[in-house]
């Protein structure tokens, strides 16, 4: 079993900064893959970050260059530092763990936090 836990959410105002938190306890696979994902109200999960065992990062198009995902492996910790924020980017925000393999879709992920919410106003 893995248990990931975020933290870090909030309310800002568009153009400002937050960092989004993952602790990850339990099992863990080093051949594996970690990521963030959002779900606005009414829309469907999507992927917003991804780093794998072999540290290729992948990120979402709407992200590119204002968001940056980090991992300290010391402190089990996934970060997600996100600058510039829009009022688009508002969503419940998940870190995930796909423990199986380096294999970052949505759909492969095994473990899921519990999200922590960012709110951006305009």
């Amino acid at each position: 079993q893995v248990q990931l836990v975020e933290s870090g959410g909030g309310s800002v105002q568009a153009g400002g900064s937050l960092r989004l938190s993952c602790v990850v306890s339990g099992h863990t696979n080093p051949s594996s893959c970690m990521g963030w994902f959002r779900q606005a109200h009414g829309q469907e999960r999507e992927e917003v970050a991804t780093i794998d065992s072999t540290g290729t990062i992948h990120y979402a198009d709407s992200v590119k260059g204002r968001f940056s995902i980090s991992q300290d492996n010391a402190k089990k910790t996934l970060y997600l530092h996100m600058n510039s924020l829009e009022p688009e980017d508002t969503a419940m925000y998940y870190c995930a763990a796909c423990i199986r393999g380096p294999w970052c879709q949505l759909s492969n992920m095994d473990f899921w936090g519990k999200g922590t919410l960012v709110t951006i106003s305009s």
